[in-house]
């Protein structure tokens, strides 16, 4: 295997070349100018903002405005409001991607992948015509999606809930 993808943003962004604040999530919930602002929808106590490293299209993530950083910190109120936003935003994702399935999940701690200490769900949409595991072994298809575009019409779809 000689050919490589690469994301350089995001290698960038892992190597520490990252907005000097000192949660992230906090600074997209409180619209800090040094953070790209990518909230679709605010509600419940809760943000939906696409990820600015998607691996799909409609790549999301869902979070308290509250920073939690433990998924046993979460209070009963904020669990409940995420899992009805999570049924939500699949319902919209179906509607404006026709995904052919999702991965939704929380990446705990350091070592799960987790890169940012603020508890956030990631629901990525899922298609048939991904690439996977042995695409990338014998050559490389890689989907290109304006996030900009992403982030209009899902705004658009949230704003009418």
């Amino acid at each position: 295997m000689t050919d490589y993808l690469f994301n350089f943003d995001k290698l960038a962004y892992v190597k520490g070349d990252k907005p000097r604040v000192g949660c992230i999530l906090c600074a997209i919930r409180d619209r800090d100018s040094r953070v790209t602002m990518l909230d679709a929808y605010r509600g419940e106590g809760m943000i939906v903002s696409l990820n600015l490293y998607p691996f799909n299209p409609g790549h999301l993530m869902i979070f308290p405005e509250r920073h939690v950083a433990e998924y046993g910190d979460l209070q009963d109120g904020e669990a409940l409001a995420m899992h009805r936003l999570t049924a939500h935003a699949i319902a919209i994702l179906r509607e404006e991607f026709n995904p052919t399935g999702f991965n939704v999940g929380y990446n705990i701690g350091e070592n799960s992948g987790a890169s940012i200490p603020h508890l956030h769900q990631h629901v990525v949409p899922r298609y048939g015509n991904e690439v996977g595991f042995l695409d990338v072994l014998a050559g490389a298809r890689v989907w290109v999606a304006d996030p900009q575009e992403t982030l209009r019409r899902l705004r658009d779809r949230f704003s009418g809930a």
